[in-house]
């Protein structure tokens, strides 16, 4: 028979791992149960024939002692007077002739006649006008003149014992087996159940179905935490994938209308007259313009890294209160020319382990946001001669998170779009007067993804507040040393 009409036959759940691991478990239990009862027979037996064998020969060298001590009537009397009150112990003397002289056993086979010394032997029992076969344990002993003694005791309740013993164990083991089978096929049909659920899953997204997932029964075992990380494995990826087609979709829509405006001024310097001046002129908008688009794909590049985790080799010890003092010290000369003041409150030292490029990266963006969002409404309250807006940096330690709050007094974003406002490319339609990309929150985000934290906005009344978490991280306490920091990069609009 070959294996693929072996398979037919037989249920699939039998050559399931499940299955295989319950029958060697069953197998090795079985085989546990049978050494031990092996041994527990053994070690009964061999107990109960030893307290049988220690009183025959008692009772025999008792007999002996009275042989020797008036001799052959005195033997005889004595083994009628035992026979007659034991029921348990069998006697037997005989002349050299076979006949019986004394005793309450019938005659023996000769094998066990002409044998000498201890033996297990079978015999035949009158009881209530019925004869029966039982089993004894004895001595065969020979004395002077031909006499014959066999003193045994009855051990037909110990041989009962073992049937039943022997019985009871092969009952109880094929016992074990069909429940082995039956649990077995019960375990392999419940796991099966639950990995083809998740081989449906998988074929179900090879086909194109990013949304299907594991389902989850509320266990919480083994399986139930497998399908909750790969469902989660699953969000990121479909997440990862909306984001490459949302960029490539914003790329497709966003970017060329740069790329357009790129070609049509240089369409019309070389349409225009060729002096000098105009040239020169339109050759640096195309230069403004083309910058303006390499940084775009050059953010693009930063957040699809980060959301690689590829940088997170690169961590170190920091000490952020000092980098964000770095990076608001060259943003004060742009905050106070829109009519605005920079206001850091940082008390003492807070350490961390992180990439203090791309920290300082996503700070210069929360700042260079704040600035370019509440600078016209700054402006405005200059010119009435109101005092200078502000724009505050504040830090929360929490012991292992460390939040860094960038709040200013623009105009704010409506709570409907502020988790809309984290992806790229998204401008609200009040900063499209802006200039701008639609990447810095989506870069900020990304940084606070890479560093184990999050990014959320909330309302200033009025203006923004956005709070930077970002988990410390801190090696063992000891090797945390301050370092020089890196020059702070440009924001990413």
């Amino acid at each position: 028979m070959t294996a693929t009409k072996l398979e037919k036959l037989v249920p699939r759940v039998v050559f399931a791992t499940p299955f295989r691991l319950f029958a060697i478990y069953i197998s090795l239990f079985c085989a546990a149960v049978a050494a031990t009862f092996i041994y527990v027979t053994v070690s009964m037996q061999g107990f109960l024939n030893g307290e049988a064998e220690t009183a025959v020969h008692a009772e025999y060298e008792a007999l002996a002692a009275h042989y020797r001590e008036g001799g052959l009537a005195s033997l005889a009397a004595n083994i009628s007077e035992h026979s007659a009150s034991s029921s348990g112990t069998l006697y037997l003397l005989t002349d050299s002739d076979g006949r019986r002289l004394a005793g309450n056993l019938d005659n023996v086979a000769a094998p066990l006649w002409n044998s000498e010394g201890a033996a297990q032997f079978a015999y035949r029992k009158r009881e209530d006008g019925r004869v029966s076969e039982r089993q004894a344990l004895g001595f065969v002993a020979r004395f002077p003149g031909g006499l014959h003694l066999i003193v045994a005791r009855d051990i037909e309740n110990q041989e009962t014992l073992k049937r039943l013993l022997r019985r009871a164990f092969l009952l109880g083991y094929a016992f074990i087996v069909v429940i082995g089978i039956a649990g077995g096929v019960m375990v392999s049909r419940s796991i099966l159940r639950r990995v083809d659920a998740a081989s449906n899953t998988a074929r179900a997204i090879m086909q194109g179905n990013l949304a299907q997932r594991i389902p989850v029964t509320g266990r919480k075992d083994e399986f139930e935490r497998l399908a909750l990380s790969l469902n989660t494995m699953l969000d990121r990826i479909q997440d990862l994938m909306t984001g490459l087609k949302d960029v490539s979709d914003n790329i497709a829509h966003d970017l060329k209308t740069p790329l357009h405006r790129l070609r049509t001024r240089a369409e019309r310097a070389l349409q225009s007259s060729r002096s000098p001046e105009n040239l020169a002129d339109a050759l640096g908008s195309v230069i403004e313009e083309a910058d303006t688009l390499i940084q775009t794909f050059d953010a693009l590049l930063s957040i699809a890294r980060l959301e690689a985790g590829s940088r997170s080799e690169s961590f170190g010890p920091l000490n952020v209160c000092s980098l964000t003092r770095d990076v608001a010290e060259l943003y004060e000369p742009a905050a106070e020319e829109r009519g605005l003041s920079l206001q850091l409150s940082c008390a003492g030292d807070v350490m961390m382990c992180g990439e203090r490029h791309l920290i300082g990266q996503a700070l210069a963006n929360l700042l260079d946001n704040a600035i370019k969002y509440a600078g016209p409404l700054a402006e405005a309250q200059v010119r009435e001669g109101g005092a200078p807006l502000a724009v505050n940096v504040s830090f929360e330690d929490k012991g292992d998170t460390v939040d860094i709050v960038v709040a200013d007094r623009g105009q704010g974003i409506p709570q409907i779009d502020r988790e809309r406002v984290l992806h790229r490319f998204v401008r609200l339609q009040p900063s499209r007067s802006i200039p701008g990309s639609g990447l810095g929150l989506s870069l900020v985000a990304a940084v606070a993804r890479l560093h184990g934290g999050s990014i959320s906005l909330e309302d200033n009344e009025p203006g923004l507040k956005v709070r930077l978490s970002l988990k410390k991280n801190l090696p063992p306490r000891g090797t945390m040393t301050s370092a020089q920091l890196e020059p702070v990069p440009s924001h990413v609009d």
